[in-house]
């Protein structure tokens, strides 16, 4: 068996449908960060465990989930609860870690849905470690943290349904308000570590996962960020064939970027301030 870790925060309206696409498990654990509304209550009723935590960064709260959780089985499946298992995705869980192959992690297919249309195209990867033993599974980074499974990684078939809209548009920008400003500090961080990373380290990297950790690194450095994304996602990725959805899509994450180039400029003229 396999169980399930949720994080949460004020998913009264999301929590009863993710769950129940997770029924088959009898431990589910919920990470709430003192919820307002009846959010702990519906976990309780669908008879899921339920821990507190002050949210700070994703790679925080996920790692202290992975420390601290005492899971009953050795695979842990983690996701939010805007997202829902399909039915295939649950049967080829159960038959992976029946049989890992030496595998400590499984990647999961996810499919984002924005105006009722699969984003198939504007998407820049479908593929998340969100099957692993707890114990060899490590996050790393502020905003949009990176996962660091220690071993061999597979993948699974089946979707991963995400609803990130689910709140409404005011909830996205809101998320990615706050997302932005802790991007932006992870680029401040990471410059004044001075890690230099050049394009031999995108050609030479053979690990997958560090190789798109160098990619981005690079990305955070290049002129016109904001433009750049858009056009890798509508023109290169094709996402003009998700219609308005992949152009609507395409362009609040254009606006995303921009935003966190603005609060990055924002401390570096602070930062040169006090200096």
């Amino acid at each position: 068996m396999i169980s399930i870790l949720v994080l949460t925060l004020n998913e009264e309206n999301n929590l009863p449908a993710c769950l129940e696409t997770v029924k088959w498990s009898d431990d589910i654990h919920v990470l709430d960060s003192n919820s307002s509304d009846r959010t702990v209550e519906i976990a309780k009723e669908y008879g899921a465990k339920v821990w507190f935590r002050d949210f700070d960064s994703f790679s925080q709260h996920q790692n202290w989930a992975l420390t601290n959780i005492p899971f009953r089985y050795p695979w842990v499946f983690y996701f939010d609860a805007d997202e829902r298992v399909t039915p295939k995705l649950a049967e080829s869980m159960q038959r992976a870690v029946a049989n890992p192959d030496g595998n400590v992690a499984f990647r999961v297919r996810r499919r984002d849905f924005f105006l009722d249309t699969w984003l198939k195209h504007v998407q820049m990867t479908s593929l998340y470690d969100r099957l692993f033993r707890p114990e060899k599974m490590h996050y790393e980074r502020l905003g949009h943290c990176i996962s660091k499974p220690d071993g061999p990684v597979s993948t699974v078939d089946g979707y991963l349904n995400h609803y990130p809209f689910s709140k409404g548009l005011a909830d996205w920008v809101a998320r990615h308000n706050f997302y932005s400003t802790q991007e932006a500090q992870q680029i401040m961080e990471s410059r004044r570590i001075g890690k230099k990373i050049g394009f031999s380290d995108l050609l030479l990297e053979g690990n997958t996962r560090d190789r798109r950790h160098n990619v981005k690194e690079l990305y955070y450095r290049l002129p016109l960020r904001p433009l750049i994304k858009f056009f890798v996602m509508y023109v290169l990725k094709c996402g003009f064939l998700d219609g308005t959805a992949g152009l609507t899509y395409s362009a609040l994450i254009g606006f995303y970027e921009w935003m966190i180039v603005l609060k990055t400029s924002e401390l570096e003229q602070a930062a040169s301030r006090d200096s």
